[in-house]
């Protein structure tokens, strides 16, 4: 009887585990430029895509793990953090499926210039 009860807690045990939420992280990016690794959330945690912009010019992003309760939320960034002097306004968008808060921003640029650097090279070959 002990045996099926420790079997039942370790398949328990197994699909909690295989049920954590995975997201992409950034910690900031500029522009769509935004190197990520994949993260596993916490209990209580969604992912989250932050886009904002710092000076009025700079897009300023960041992606990651985030409490419930602090998504979909704007939230001004000073430096240094106890002043009032604002670097940049952040708005924080959540999602609950894996992988959901986009894939990596870098890959994206990385083809297009790798086209643009093939195309070039054909041109000068011909």
């Amino acid at each position: 009887m002990n045996r099926i009860i420790l079997q039942l807690f370790a398949v328990g045990v197994c699909f909690a585990i295989g049920q954590a939420l995975e997201c992409y992280e950034c910690k900031i990016g500029f522009w769509n430029l935004c190197i990520t690794k994949k993260i596993t959330c916490e209990t209580g945690q969604e992912c989250f895509t932050g886009k904002g912009s710092a000076a009025g010019f700079v897009d300023v992003t960041m992606k990651g793990c985030l409490a419930k309760n602090e998504c979909n939320s704007s939230k001004d960034v000073n430096f240094p953090s106890s002043s009032n002097t604002t670097i940049y306004k952040m708005k924080k968008t959540c999602c609950n499926t894996h992988l959901c808060n986009g894939a990596p921003g870098i890959l994206g640029g990385s083809l297009v210039l790798a086209s643009v650097a093939a195309l070039l090279t054909a041109n000068m070959l011909v």
